[in-house]
């Protein structure tokens, strides 16, 4: 795996989000509450809603444009509803966010 600093820990807020850029691809950084971050393509399946800005609950996303629950691990849609988005690996080494990209 090639990977690729993208940005410092205390970056991202706890509980919240940050976005990166990769090429034309817009990814978001979450920082859950016990410190992992997970990384998923910053768009929506549904309406391209922008999910930096939609509400961590446990390990999902919330979009922000319509509440579809997004599980961070495998960026599949929570059922009943239906899609995925793109993960992308996550490490973090000395307080520096590493993706695999």
């Amino acid at each position: 795996m090639n990977w690729t600093a993208v940005c410092q820990l205390d970056e991202i807020p706890q509980g919240a989000a940050r976005t990166v850029r990769a090429g034309d691809t817009v990814i978001a950084l979450f920082r859950l509450s016990d410190d992992r971050v997970k990384a998923v393509e910053n768009r929506c399946p549904h309406k391209q809603g922008p999910l930096a800005e939609g509400m961590v609950s446990g390990d999902d996303i919330l979009c922000p444009l319509h509440n579809l629950r997004i599980h961070l691990d495998t960026g599949q849609a929570v059922p009943p509803e239906e899609g995925c988005v793109q993960t992308y690996p996550v490490k973090i080494e000395n307080d520096q966010v590493f993706l695999s990209l």
